[in-house]
């Protein structure tokens, strides 16, 4: 028994300085991952994406309940909206309404896009505090809109199309949608392409899933899309991400139940895995030493959570 003892305490001394070496080698390590919330997967319970306001509360997308939540830091949900149900949903790729990327307004006000392959629907949503939805563009039916990026300084919103392989843009008040990027480096090659999306340091950041890519769109001085650029590559279904505020450094999302930790020369290590809870993980949230983690359980069919953790500055 002693010495069984011993064996153990030495083995989790090894693990411990082998995590010590890896959140060194990774220089933004994460501690202290805990599931927060969990939901209901029998209720189609999925979190698809995510937005934090200065309280820590966490405002989801719930992609086929159609639902947008809110999570308070206790873990509570509480669903602030959901949008109408197609008469007959025929969205790409998926075959049913599907809820995606959020993005929070000063104002409290929400956008999310949504993908119905309905023309009356499929589009960019608002729901202002103690309103109801509205939908204040359309997009193509015949694509799949996904990830949301908000412009607060010039009241623009961006967005990946999936399918289609382009990044639009709009104005917060609605109207006239234009396809700001384009370009085979956001295209899909087998299922989807463009796919999450930042704004960051004068560029739209954005990933494409099938490739397992993290792209650079410098914004000119005019406002339009500069060259495409590969910022890292290698990490296959990457889904949504965002910047721990330490340079261009990222967190990433990734369907395989992983999130790597994206340095500035492009270079990536798992900082999260199944281990700690996730479950087909689909984007990220920073708010200030906290790092949230919605995973919708697309791939593993089981426990669809929002996980927390510690960052370590």
């Amino acid at each position: 028994m002693h010495l069984r003892t011993s064996v153990t305490a030495l083995a989790t001394a090894a693990s411990l300085l082998a995590f010590a070496a890896t959140a060194t080698a990774a220089g933004e390590p994460l501690s202290q991952p805990r599931i927060a919330a969990r939901f209901s997967l029998a209720a189609s319970q999925q979190p698809e994406n995510i937005t934090v306001d200065r309280t820590g509360s966490a405002y989801l997308t719930f992609s086929f309940a159609r639902q947008i939540v809110r999570v308070a830091p206790g873990g509570r949900a509480h669903v602030l909206a959901s949008l109408p149900a197609p008469a007959k949903a025929s969205t790409p790729n998926l075959g049913k309404a599907f809820v995606g990327g959020i993005a929070r307004a000063d104002d409290g006000t929400l956008y999310v896009t949504y993908a119905t392959g309905t023309a009356d629907l499929t589009g960019v949503w608002a729901l202002r505090p103690g309103g109801r939805p509205h939908r204040i563009a359309a997009l193509p039916a015949d694509g799949l809109p996904n990830g949301l990026a908000l412009d607060q300084h010039t009241q623009r919103l961006y967005v990946t199309d999936s399918v289609h392989g382009v990044i639009y843009r709009l104005p917060t008040r609605g109207g006239k949608v234009t396809v700001w990027a384009r370009g085979e480096a956001l295209e899909p090659s087998t299922f989807a392409g463009a796919n999450g999306l930042k704004l960051h340091n004068g560029a739209v950041w954005a990933t494409n899933l099938d490739k397992g890519t993290v792209l650079r769109i410098p914004v000119t001085a005019r406002g339009t899309a500069g060259r495409i650029q590969v910022h890292a590559g290698g990490m296959p279904s990457i889904d949504d991400f965002a910047f721990t505020d330490r340079g261009d450094t990222l967190l990433a999302a990734r369907d395989d139940n992983q999130v790597d930790l994206v340095r500035p020369d492009g270079t990536h290590t798992a900082v999260l895995t199944a281990a700690d809870g996730l479950q087909t993980p689909t984007s990220v949230a920073v708010h200030g030493h906290t790092v949230y983690v919605p995973s919708a359980a697309y791939l593993t069919n089981k426990d669809p959570d929002l996980l927390v953790a510690h960052l370590d500055r």
